[in-house]
Order: structure tokens, then sequence, then C-alpha cells
């Protein structure tokens, strides 16, 4: 054949040029190596510097191995914890005017276990349909008491609702994703959902990791401080306070958590910020931690002065000063470098305080009691993945068996089988390319796409030869025409039928209409006129 005629025959057969083309980039996507990792935690021997410490990423997903699909826990194994976020919410607030600040302060002192930092007086919010000012609680007081501290605190309110405000359940989102992140956690990842009530729900999943140490990380709101830990004369005797002298705000850069030479400790380097180095050394010196020869400390009994190192007001280190750092601070040239160890008991009470002070505190607690917690062990995410594999090629085999006992032609069936599955690997590279993770339920898409697909298939070529012999290409193109006129109903029903199902999150029933829309939209613009391009060139002559 010659150019010219090469050249009219793709032209006239673009759509399945075009499919070869898409094959060939979904192919890509799925098995050309991605020359990336996952990333990895900065060097063992890192310290703090000017800037901060470079943050662990993560995939959204499991890694596949031999391909570059990612896997949710269902085929890898792994845990999810699906919870409400602790806390209740007083709408159509009327403060009568007072300072938000103050409101706050006042309803916390009425309520048990609760600081100002727990109380929130939130505007008006569009983008939340909030149309009036209310109030968010988030510590672990009852309803009850939180309505009573509103009547306390001379608040007029509406209804009391429980659950937190859309900002509130942004922000604990944000949050867990970093702690996710900085705790190194490959493929975690954290969405919302609502289910069927309307109740609200945090999601977060961790392939490959136990329970326990997923709970653990997630429960914790991270709240970290640093107290002194002091004696004071009052009425001729010697008492023993605290004074919070840094906050997880006060940190400019925190460095990762090493293991101490000696002594079987931990410590996480940091630097304080520039606009609070001077008071916290003030606060040293003041409270005599910082003072000539350095000073020890023997809490939990009452003697020396100590520095408390607290995660949610658990003290997880206890310490004095020695002698280089206090006097650098008695002579106040301290405040030039700012920097200083957090010590630890331990690596992991270490790496605890480390992930908390990047990730930031969680604005409010997961309610893990009131939510489910889901566990799939590897090997059953490796046993889910064969039984898969099985039940597509089961599909693939049962579909080609009836095409060609319907149709007893191998130049009619065979492209209908091949164009099927032409779907499912674009639809595997695309899934590949954004690293959506694969589970059960886009599997489930994947086969309802293979069977929606054929039942296409069939309605073009029963039309097509349902009068007897095609003897023309034009003859053809009028009986194809009327086919997709059908089949393009068809797709726009199942369009509108799962829109509902992909733009809500209903947790695993998304990824299963969204894969099914992909699916038929695929079919519709692509492989069912590719198809088509194929069956006339084998059916017609003219």
């Amino acid at each position: 054949m010659s150019v010219a005629g090469i050249y009219t025959t793709a032209r006239e057969n673009w759509r399945v040029t075009f499919l070869v083309f898409v094959l060939i980039l979904s192919s890509v996507a799925l098995f050309a190596p991605t020359g990336g990792g996952t990333g990895a935690d900065a060097a063992p021997n890192s310290t703090v510097t000017n800037g901060t410490t470079p943050a662990p990423t993560v995939n959204d997903t499991g890694d596949s191995g031999m391909t570059n699909l990612q896997y949710g826990i269902q085929l890898s194994g792994g845990t999810r914890i699906r919870a409400p976020l602790q806390g209740y919410v007083a709408n159509d607030v009327d403060i009568g005017g007072r300072d938000s600040t103050a409101v706050e302060q006042a309803v916390a002192a009425e309520l048990p276990n609760t600081d100002a930092g727990d109380v929130t007086v939130r505007g008006p919010s569009s983008e939340f349909n909030r149309n009036t000012p209310a109030i968010e609680l988030t510590s672990n007081a009852t309803q009850s008491e939180f309505t009573a501290a509103l009547d306390a605190a001379g608040v007029e309110y509406g209804a009391v609702s429980s659950g937190v405000t859309g900002e509130t359940r942004e922000e604990t989102v944000r949050v867990l994703r970093s702690k996710i992140n900085q705790a190194g956690l490959s493929g975690g990842s954290v969405t919302t959902i609502t289910d069927e009530s309307g109740q609200r729900f945090v999601v977060v999943t961790v392939p490959n990791e136990n329970p326990e140490s997923v709970v653990d990380l997630v429960q914790s709101r991270g709240e970290v401080e640093v107290l002194a830990y002091y004696p004071t004369e009052e009425n001729n005797e010697t008492v023993y306070r605290n004074r919070t002298v840094l906050t997880q705000d006060d940190f400019a850069n925190i460095g990762v958590a090493e293991q101490q030479q000696s002594g079987g400790g931990a410590f996480v380097p940091v630097q304080v910020r520039e606009e609070a180095a001077p008071r916290f050394q003030a606060d040293m010196v003041e409270t005599g931690i910082a003072r000539p020869g350095g000073s020890g400390c023997g809490w939990p009994s009452e003697s020396g002065t100590c520095l408390l190192v607290t995660v949610d007001d658990r003290v997880v280190a206890s310490y004095g000063m020695r002698a280089s750092l206090a006097e650098s601070m008695v002579d106040g040239s301290w405040v030039q470098d700012s920097g200083f160890q957090l010590l630890a008991a331990n690596i992991s009470e270490a790496q605890s305080v480390a992930i908390s002070l990047r990730a930031g505190a969680l604005p409010a607690a997961l309610s893990v009691a009131e939510g489910d917690v889901l566990y799939v062990a590897p090997s059953l995410g490796a046993e889910f993945r064969t039984n898969s594999l099985i039940t597509a090629l089961i599909a693939v085999f049962a579909v080609s068996g009836v095409v060609f006992v319907r149709y007893g032609e191998a130049k009619v069936a065979a492209p209908m089988v091949v164009t099927a599955l032409s779907e499912v690997l674009i639809l595997l590279g695309f899934a590949a390319a954004i690293g959506y993770p694969l589970d059960l339920s886009v599997i489930a898409g994947f086969i309802a796409v293979i069977g929606t697909g054929v039942d296409d298939l069939i309605i073009i070529a029963d039309e097509v030869m349902s009068e007897g012999e095609v003897n023309s290409r034009r003859v053809f193109q009028s009986r194809f025409r009327k086919a997709f006129w059908v089949i393009g109903a068809a797709a726009a029903t199942t369009i509108v039928a799962m829109s509902p199902l992909a733009v809500l999150s209903l947790g695993d029933l998304q990824g299963f209409a969204i894969f099914t829309i992909l699916g038929v939209l695929v079919g519709v613009l692509l492989t069912r006129p590719a198809y088509g391009d194929i069956l006339r060139a084998l059916l017609t002559e003219r």
C-alpha cells in the first residue's frame, strides 16, 4: 500500500488510531517506572536550621509492586478509622455586643477540664451555610454542662447540636494529614464523609498499619506545652508552681527526634521564635531554672527546678538545665540563637513530641468510641487481590463465551471482547496516573463497565446485522447511528443515576460510581465509535 493509501485508511479510521494511542498512554501510566519513591524521613542526625526540617511525604495508597497501581486497605491490608469529631455547637447566638474573647473565657470558666481555647465564637459563614453566629465547644464536657455554662455566662442561643463547625472540621483534616505525613505512615489519607442521617465523620485510612498505632496517633490532640516547675515563697512557706513558658506556636523549627548518646533518653532539637525567645529567657531566669552552674530537677517530688514537657497535659519529660545553656540565658546571649533540646524519656516519646509540634494540635478530638475501626490483615488483603483477579478473569471468559456463542463469527465477536477489555485497561491507566486507590468497590465498578460495555457492543452488532447483510458503508453508517442513539441514551441514564453517589461523600460507593461513570464516558466517546469503525471495515467492502 502506498503512503497515500495508508494516510487515507488512517484518516477514515481515525477513531481506531486514537484508541490505540490512548491504550499506549494507559500502558505507559500503568507499567512505566515512575523514578520516584514515597519519600523518607530526614536523616537521623539532622539538627535545627534556619529552615523547617523537611517532612516525609507519602503516596495516597499502598504500592502494588509490579504496576503503578495503588491499593486501598481492602486489597493491601491496613487500618481505617471512621469517627465523628467531639464537640457541640450552639447556633443562633447573641452575645450582647460583648467581646468574643471575654465570652469564650466566661463559658470556659463554667466547664470542667475546659480552657478558653476549647470554646470558640464563630461568626456567620456563607461557606458553611451558617447565617448567624455560633459558639463551638471542643472539650469533653457534656451537652447539659455546655448549655448550663452558656446560661451562666449570659449567652442567648438557639438549638445546640452535637459535632463541630465546618471550619474546625477542615482544620482537623489538615492537621491529621500532617500528623500521618510526619509519622511517615506511607499511604495514609484523611477524608470526610456524611452518612444517610446527615452525620459527618472523619475517615482516616492507613495501609499496612495495625489499629493500635493509628488510634494512638489520631486520638491524641497533640497539644504540646513546656512548663516551668519552680518553688516560690507564699505565707512563709515554699510552694511549687507550674507556669506555661512555651506553647506550640512559640516554636520556629523542629528537628528530628534523636536518641541520646548515653542515659537511654531522647531529645528533639528545637528553635524558639524570635518574638517569643526574650520572654522565654526571662521566664527561665525569673523561675531560677536558668542560673549560673545550671539547675537540677527532682520532679515529681518537690525539689529543684524543672522544665516539664507535656503532650495533652501528660508529662513526657522533666529535666533541669545544663550549665552552658543556663549561663547563656543569664547573660542574655541565648536569644541570638534561641535553640535548645526538648528532652523525652525515650525515642517514642520524642517522636510523639516532634510529630505534634510539626503538625499542630487538633482543634477537636476524634470520638473513636462513637465510630468504628476496620482492620484488614495484609495476608487477607493479598487474598482479596487474588480473588479479584480471578473474578475479573471469569467475567472476561464468560463474556467472551457468550459473545462467540451468540454470533459464531470471530470477526464480529473478537473485536467486541478486545474493545471491552481496552476500556478496563484505559481505566486502570487512569487510576495509576492519578494514584487513585483500588479497592473492592472500584473492582466492582470495573466489572460493571465490562458488562455494560459488552451490552452496548451487542446492541451495535445486532442493529448493524439485524436486517441482513451490510452491502455498503452508507447502509452501515445509517444502522450504526441508530444503535448509537440507543446506547447514548442508556449512557446518559447511567451517568445521571450514578452522579449523586460520585459527588456525595458516601465512602466506598463513591469509588464504584466514579469508575462506572468514567467507564461509560470512555465507551461512548472512544471505544464504541472505534468498534463501529472496526466492524465497518470487516463487514463492508465499499
